[in-house]
């Protein structure tokens, strides 16, 4: 028995894979997509995913560990430690910066993702599965090649797509306008400290509810320390209060922007 699971994150890349199987031009066609939902994902992300499940023609199947954003409040992660999962960017005693371990896209996506797998097989968590029996497809583009790994366990197979098809990001953004379809928001969570200036400055700027949630939850970050961290976390890289990091563009600063205004790509899958 072999099935072809998409991972799906609802964003440019894994939309655009999935909406290309969808139209027969990644073969063949997949048995599922996997939604791995953090329960803190932009609402715009929510509305697209709700979209996609509408014109697709397989399952979309949305999974979830646990939400990351109680998790954060409640100082644990879902193995039942005092340490958040999110690897907050760190100012120690001594002043030295620092970033905490990254164990999210772990707990909240990978995890999930693969308890959904061994279901769809049926069988549980301890059974043997044969090498090579599920293939899993990832919205990795061309641009990103250098996030391309070999699955930890023996019985998945990686298979990168777009990357077969050459495409980059920016030619997944066109293929989705030349089919008219609509354009994914970036697919993250609300506070992510991955996010980039041209990121937070849009939130701030466009979402004031979720720049609100992601302002009180950085401000909580410092007010609730978990027990054993001496270390202030922030969500910014510039380690300061979030509504106190400089989000000015480059023109503002009166330097040329080198970088673009570009996703990231941080998020595990």
């Amino acid at each position: 028995m072999l099935i072809r699971v998409i991972s799906l994150g609802a964003g440019v890349q894994s939309s655009t894979m999935a909406l290309m199987a969808a139209a027969g031009e990644i073969t063949p066609m997949p048995d599922c997509a996997i939604f791995a939902d953090t329960g803190w994902e932009p609402a715009a992300v929510y509305k697209h995913l709700d979209w996609l499940e509408t014109v697709l023609p397989f399952p979309v199947r949305r999974v979830s560990n646990g939400d990351i954003r109680t998790g954060i409040l409640e100082r644990r992660n879902t193995t039942g430690g005092r340490f958040a999962a999110i690897p907050w960017h760190t100012t120690n005693p001594d002043g030295s910066a620092g970033m905490g371990r990254r164990q999210c896209s772990s707990e909240y996506k990978l995890t999930p993702i693969m308890r959904e797998i061994r279901s769809l097989l049926g069988v549980d968590r301890r059974a043997s599965i044969a090498a090579g029996t599920v293939e899993v497809w990832l919205g990795i583009s061309l641009d990103e090649a250098h996030r391309m790994r070999d699955a930890r366990q023996a019985y998945m197979v990686n298979r990168y797509p777009l990357i077969e098809a050459g495409m980059t990001r920016r030619e997944c953004l066109r293929w989705l306008t030349d089919h008219e379809f609509p354009t994914p928001a970036k697919s993250a969570c609300v506070g992510c400290p991955y996010h980039s200036d041209d990121y937070w400055r849009e939130m701030r700027d466009t979402r004031p509810m979720e720049w609100a949630d992601a302002v009180a939850m950085d401000t909580a970050l410092r007010q609730d320390k978990a027990r054993g961290i001496n270390a202030e976390e922030f969500m910014h890289r510039s380690r300061v209060p979030l509504h106190l990091a400089d989000l000015s563009t480059w023109s503002e600063r009166g330097q040329p922007d080198l970088f673009g205004n570009e996703c990231e790509g941080m998020c595990g899958v």
